[in-house]
């Protein structure tokens, strides 16, 4: 795969954000309309304590993704409520058309007291055509169950053939790699299925994508897309402790295929672009959403510093 990378396209601190957001637009997934594109986003404020909340935003971008058209000026979702799966943010959110609505399976969080945080898939429906969502209830759709403890997350959603599908992460534990150190999570795909996109049954226990670095690799953010009959996967991929000083352990991109929706090869080399040396993805490569859009295949991303300073495009080439 040879990718054209159009660079940055979308910096935070140059808009004005609902909910008294100035940085962050993490994890963008994109809403093709006929004549633009909706770019949903994870921005962050602060609350009264110092601590970060994460909010859902969005840009409606001309076809060309390169000319802003709005910004969302509004509440697209509101947090969860006290005590709740997504209390202190959602982040990211999927959005996939079904009929005249729009569904949007939120990743919430919530902030713990022995680790940082634990998270769940949750569903909103839109009705306004994805300006607002309402969720269906105060709970999540998929969860922490047996053999999957914690850490469940970072939905994606595709309907192939009638049935919902959802490649999903969830945690295999924490671990403390100092003594001195906080717990640091490890998570890995998942894949699970629905007739409705609101029950769902997970293929449990069985990790669908192979580890490149060991056991200790954690894979976050699965997005799929069909180019001719092969389905390809792109997620990203890190060492589990240390990753956000060392430099070279922190998120880059990796990909896999299938014929069958079942069984997925490994294979980032054929696909992986490197950051911009000096640049603002110079060191991170994180949060990927492949997409079409007029027939091409477009890949979002973010970058440094878990895409504090916006996210770029990159165009799949022929």
């Amino acid at each position: 795969m040879n990718w054209l990378k159009h660079g940055k396209i979308f910096d935070p601190t140059a808009h004005d954000l609902p909910n008294g957001c100035v940085q962050f637009a993490q994890s963008p997934q994109a809403l093709v309309f006929d004549d633009f594109v909706r770019i949903y986003f994870s921005t962050r404020a602060v609350d009264t304590k110092g601590k970060f909340l994460s909010h859902i935003a969005f840009v409606d971008m001309r076809k060309n993704l390169r000319d802003v058209i709005r910004v969302s000026d509004q509440t697209v979702i509101p947090l969860g409520g006290l005590g709740c799966f997504d209390e202190h943010g959602i982040f990211p959110m999927n959005v996939v058309r079904h009929g005249d609505l729009v569904y949007g399976y939120t990743c919430g969080w919530n902030r713990r007291v022995s680790v940082s945080v634990d998270t769940a898939v949750g569903l909103a429906i839109s009705r306004d055509n994805g300006l607002t969502f309402e969720r269906i209830g105060p709970g999540p759709v998929l969860a922490a169950t047996l053999h999957e403890p914690c850490l469940v997350g970072d939905g994606f959603v595709m309907v192939i053939d009638g049935v919902f599908h959802m490649w999903y992460i969830f945690g295999t534990g924490w671990k403390k790699y100092a003594p001195d150190a906080a717990p640091d999570r490890t998570y890995k795909i998942g894949h699970a299925t629905s007739s409705d996109g609101v029950n769902w049954t997970k293929e449990e226990t069985r990790q669908i994508i192979s580890d490149r670095l060991g056991s200790d690799e954690s894979q976050a953010l699965p997005t799929v897309v069909k180019i001719g009959s092969w389905y390809h996967m792109f997620f990203c991929y890190r060492e589990s402790f240390n990753f956000r000083k060392v430099k070279g352990r922190g998120y880059r991109l990796g990909h896999a295929w299938s014929d069958d929706l079942s069984n997925w090869t490994r294979d980032d080399d054929t696909a992986q672009f490197e950051g911009t040396p000096g640049d603002w993805d110079s060191d991170m490569q994180c949060y990927p959403h492949v997409f079409e859009c007029d027939g091409k295949v477009y890949l979002l991303y973010n970058g440094n510093e878990f895409g504090r300073h916006g996210f770029g495009l990159a165009e799949l080439q022929p």
